[in-house]
């Protein structure tokens, strides 16, 4: 039977109820967990002093989470075979629902960071299986829109997290940013058990024949587990100053290495590594990796780039962000309308052009920006983003047999998550390493036999000695003024490098674009 005949036969079957009820149901979740791994940032001040922990200390409030999450993307269409798709997405959002409860009650850091471990285990599983559901509830025709819907969760999440964890954590106390999660969950439970089912054509393993690859399944954990640790901590430990990075590090490489290897000769595998045969399934990955690394580089970016020398309030960023969130909530719709008539490809294009155009704009920002300027600019650059999105994910799965959906999505997922904590440790690396560098070379100019800097000393202190300030306090003051403008400055230029390296980084990938196989319009196959 050929592939062709294979897609029509598996076109056939519908789920009993309509499909954009069971997209809105799945979402609901994934909105919820993906919303996690950001809400908790701007909190961890107040965690700390709740619960009497350093500040380095209840970072790792954060980093537990990420580790097992990243973990059991991966292994999700895996799990999900075993114990059927339904089942196991009913089980994630349980457990999520259950670790969020119980991450509220933490008495110590301890219990909390235990918690996080379990409640980013159950997180784990929601993005690819609701991606997975998707594939298969809406045929390929439909399938841009579904995952417009799906987009809308994962891409505005990011944005808003800081925001509502900053209000919750100031109007009510850090234990709410879990304890919202509750009512979220249980409905999704409650319409999940409804709306849901499992295809025909999905196989779930028989008892008989599940062999599990224990050799597998531990150095994925323990690549994938080391691998986001050392992203999480390699800026704060001085990367490879730290003998603990570097153990970590090693401990990643020969373990994923071997992860490779002994996978892809397995008739049984943990991660079906074989996928990356179809040419356009890799591409996908790799774009989807670059997404993640410029929207949560760029997410970091900006509202940390606005309170820092802008002098806006943590509230006044996560605003700043906001349009952004707007704009690509009213495009994404827009782009699963083009992609039913229009190959993914000219929209990739597109999205990569807008993406990059948005990040080369923000390296002329300055000290004198407004609030619109910002604003401006992540709304352009959320045009980029929307027009990415879900053309990637609808070419991920064009060429790829629907039995494959689910081990698809947990590779998708994982390399958006990986994507965006390389993209986070990069641009924290470069803002100190490059300030250090700028101030080194503004420095080099600030000589005593330099008449602008002998003429702005003078200036100064004349000012202070008329708000009432010695003669020698108010030159200390002059010097003082002058360091912390240099420092400013080098501060600004140093962003604007990072702004400048994800622009080029975006741009290096539209030749990619034109490896990806042509498909119909929808992301249906183009010949079989």
């Amino acid at each position: 039977m050929s592939a062709a005949a294979t897609f029509d036969k598996s076109d056939s079957w519908r789920p009993a109820v309509n499909p954009w009820i069971i997209a809105l149901a799945v979402t609901l979740a994934t909105f919820m967990e993906v919303l996690d791994t950001s809400i908790a940032n701007v909190a961890l001040p107040h965690i700390a002093g709740g619960l009497s922990a350093g500040q380095d200390e209840s970072t790792w409030v954060l980093t537990s989470y990420l580790v097992s999450n990243a973990i059991v993307l991966p292994l999700s269409g895996w799990l999900s075979s075993i114990v059927g798709r339904k089942n196991f997405y009913m089980g994630c959002v349980a457990l999520f629902t259950i670790s969020s409860f119980l991450c509220g009650l933490a008495p110590n850091l301890a219990v909390l960071i235990i918690c996080r471990v379990l409640q980013g285990i159950g997180g784990g599983g929601l993005q690819p299986s609701e991606q997975a559901i998707l594939a298969d509830t809406f045929p390929p025709a439909k399938r841009g829109m579904a995952f417009a819907v799906y987009g809308m969760a994962v891409v505005t999440a990011p944005a808003i997290g800081p925001t509502l964890g900053g209000w919750i954590t100031d109007n009510f106390t850090w234990r709410w940013i879990f304890f919202i999660n509750i009512p979220v969950g249980i409905l999704s439970i409650l319409l999940t058990s409804r709306l849901i089912q499992d295809p025909p054509y999905f196989r779930r393993r028989k008892r008989s024949e599940t062999h599990i690859d224990y050799i597998g399944l531990g150095f994925v954990a323990l690549g994938l587990g080391t691998l986001q640790v050392v992203l999480d901590k390699g800026q704060r430990e001085d990367w490879f100053e730290s003998n603990f990075i570097v153990i970590l590090s090693l401990i990643a490489a020969l373990s994923l290495i071997f992860v490779i290897f002994w996978e892809w000769k397995q008739k049984d595998p943990i991660i079906d590594l074989h996928l990356f045969r179809d040419r356009t399934f890799g591409i996908s990955n790799l774009l989807m990796f670059m997404l993640g690394f410029a929207l949560l580089g760029s997410t970091l970016l900006l509202p940390l780039f606005s309170q820092t020398l802008l002098g806006y309030t943590a509230q006044q960023a996560g605003l700043a962000l906001m349009p952004g969130g707007f704009a690509i909530i009213l495009l994404l719709p827009l782009v699963g309308f083009l992609l039913s008539r229009y190959t993914p490809r000219w929209l990739l294009m597109f999205g990569l052009i807008v993406l990059s155009y948005s990040l080369f704009h923000m390296t002329k920002f300055d000290l004198d920006i407004d609030f619109r300027t910002v604003a401006g600019a992540r709304v352009l650059q959320a045009v980029g983003m929307a027009f990415l999105f879900v053309p990637i994910n609808t070419a991920a799965y064009a060429f790829l047999p629907r039995d494959k959906n689910n081990a698809a999505s947990g590779l998708m997922n994982l390399a958006r998550n990986i994507g965006g904590s390389v993209g986070i440790s990069v641009v924290t690396t470069m803002l100190d390493r490059r300030t250090q560098k700028h101030l080194t070379d503004l420095a080099g100019n600030l000589s005593a036999s330099n008449p602008s800097l002998q003429a702005m000393l003078q200036g100064a202190t004349k000012a202070m000695q008329a708000h009432g300030a010695s003669a020698a306090e108010a030159s200390q003051q002059a010097y003082a003024l002058i360091q912390g403008t240099v420092q400013r400055q080098a501060v600004m230029l140093s962003y604007i490098d990072c702004f400048w390296f994800l622009g080029v980084s975006i741009l290096c990938m539209i030749p990619a674009v034109f490896l990806i196989k042509k498909s119909k319009p929808g992301g249906g196959m183009a010949v079989h």
